[in-house]
């Protein structure tokens, strides 16, 4: 066989009753996942900011990022909600490299999905208790769901998950806001056409049951430019690009029109610095135009401790060992001045 099976994996539940949720957290995942779904469906109009490292590789310098976040909460909190952004798990074009904590909780050791998931929870349960702020996380493996389906206030679907059908299909029995990120290729059909399919109910097989769906009216759709086909960056977050994806919404039978911007990846060409124009110009965009206003919801921001990125094993504290990152100084002030720019 082509396959080795090395470990079986706890449950969920099993995970769950080991590493649980107090009631008390659980109370404040539900006030935060209403606040969330109240800006997403137009009812709040504060901005959304998932904001935080590339990939979550160090519980320590995480859980330190988020916690110094929560003065600059309640510093902007009639105007922003600040989501952090701990993303345990790493997509890798080619498979090789870090593929994130719930992987490889050490990223100088050998893979250890066991320790992983562990890993993964309590640093999202650590974070959460110490900030008060519950948090964002990509579904990079949607059987990965039920691992921190109490813990999550927000799910990204990265560009190269976005056209999987089971990834749509999950999606569709969440409770929580989804953004699922345009293809790669930037196309906005095939991004929308995700939003569709998890906007509705649907009956297919996950974690070996047999399994209906509610649909999850809280999905929306996240811009994070797209490379073509000679291997160019191309951006989408212009005044023409939100105006053209406003009106293809129009077009659809969708819930609950909504937008977040990713400010690094294509958007930025991996720039890092860029992302403090961006942010500006989409927050510019959103004032001229009541359209763009009521269409961008919020927008994501790649942050750490220490600006840029580090080989592993160079063991920089609060620096990202994938994909460069925003330094905290530089953090603070744009998210002061997306807080007044959404006054």
């Amino acid at each position: 066989m082509s396959f080795n099976f090395l470990n079986q994996l706890p449950t969920p539940a099993e995970i769950k009753e080991q590493y649980p949720l107090s009631k008390e957290l659980t109370e404040l995942k539900k006030h935060r996942d209403a606040q969330i779904a109240d800006v997403i469906t137009g009812k709040d109009g504060r901005f959304l900011l998932i904001i935080g490292p590339c990939s979550a590789d160090n519980e320590d310098s995480v859980c330190d990022y988020v916690s110094r976040l929560t003065k600059i909460q309640d510093d902007v909190k009639d105007s922003v909600i600040i989501i952090p952004r701990i993303y345990t798990n790493k997509p890798r074009t080619t498979g090789e490299g870090y593929k994130g904590i719930a992987s490889q909780p050490d990223p100088e050791k050998a893979p250890d999905m066991v320790e992983g998931l562990i890993a993964m929870r309590k640093m999202h349960i650590r974070a959460i208790a110490e900030s008060g702020l519950t948090c964002a996380d990509e579904m990079l493996y949607p059987e990965n769901w039920g691992y921190v389906e109490d813990l999550l206030s927000y799910v990204a679907i990265g560009a190269r998950s976005v056209e999987d059908q089971q990834h749509r299909l999950t999606v569709s029995g969440f409770d929580v806001a989804s953004g699922m990120k345009n293809p790669t290729s930037g196309d906005f059909s095939v991004m929308l056409n995700s939003v569709y399919a998890a906007q509705h109910p649907h009956h297919f097989v996950y974690r070996g049951y047999e399994v209906e769906t509610t649909g999850n009216p809280l999905t929306h759709v996240v811009l994070r430019g797209a490379v073509s086909k000679h291997g160019n960056t191309t951006t989408n977050y212009h005044y023409e690009d939100l105006i053209r994806l406003r009106d293809m919404y129009d077009n659809m039978d969708l819930v609950n029109p909504a937008a977040i911007i990713d400010t690094n990846h294509s958007n930025s060409g991996k720039k890092f610095k860029e992302q403090i124009r961006i942010a500006k110009e989409v927050m510019h965009n959103r004032i001229i135009s009541p359209e763009i206003k009521t269409l961008v919801k919020g927008m994501m921001i790649e942050s750490y401790i220490e600006e840029g990125c580090q080989k592993i094993g160079e063991h920089v504290y609060g620096k990202s060992i994938t994909d460069p990152c925003l330094g905290w100084e530089d953090s603070k002030n744009l998210i002061y001045t997306i807080a007044e720019m959404n006054s």
